[in-house]
């Protein structure tokens, strides 16, 4: 069985090999924590499970998890990140994973979405299958970061996280010109007009 691990951090990719490593000893893990290098081996080799963070160096969001999964259609990405699944989870399963978890989730928990993968069964909340499974009612109306496309919310996430546009830029591979157009549609579709009541807007829906 091969295994590719994409974390920028070694900490955590060590702790995940040992884990891996206890419950599958003959596997073959790769490791990395680069994007772009992480989806240039994914080009070269198969790979049964692929367990990845959605921000490291030189790649960041949820392009990454798409560019992955059109590198290998059939091979089932597990997310694993220090991200809320509340507001990424559903956006990272849309977006291809067939998993999503908490970084701070237990031994036991990895070890459950990696089996349920290898059968090809989606490792995913109750609540996320529920929202998939049906239409959301037309007279349900939705919060304003609700409206976001996930373009808008990776950059969003960016904004309230202290990031200059430069940054933003860099992190996400797009002209400064197409981030302060993001930012724009952000304002509008939140209704604020600043930096300081986007962040005040991201503690009072709980997104901070």
């Amino acid at each position: 069985m091969r295994i590719l691990i994409g974390d920028d951090h070694s900490v955590v990719r060590k702790g995940l090999i040992q884990i891996i490593r206890e419950e599958f000893p003959l596997a073959k893990i790769i490791e990395t924590a680069d994007g772009k290098e992480m989806n240039d081996i994914a080009k070269l080799t198969k790979f049964d499970i692929i367990i990845s963070d959605i921000s490291m160096p030189n790649r960041i969001g949820l392009n990454f998890i798409r560019e992955l999964k059109e590198t290998q259609p059939t091979t089932p990405i597990l997310v694993l990140t220090m991200h809320a699944a509340e507001q990424y989870e559903l956006r990272c399963v849309r977006a291809g994973a067939c998993g999503f978890l908490n970084k701070e989730s237990a031994t036991e928990e990895l070890v459950a979405a990696i089996n349920s993968l290898l059968i090809g069964v989606k490792y995913i909340s109750k609540e996320v299958a529920e929202t998939i499974s049906k239409t959301r009612p037309k007279n349900l109306v939705k919060f304003p970061h609700e409206t976001l496309s996930s373009r808008e919310f990776e950059v969003f996430n960016l904004m309230i996280e202290g990031n200059s546009s430069i940054s933003i830029s860099e992190k996400l591979s797009i002209g400064p010109t197409t981030v302060s157009t993001f930012k724009k549609r952000i304002f509008h579709k939140l209704g604020v007009n600043t930096l300081a009541d986007l962040i005040r807007y991201a503690v009072d829906n709980q997104l901070q």
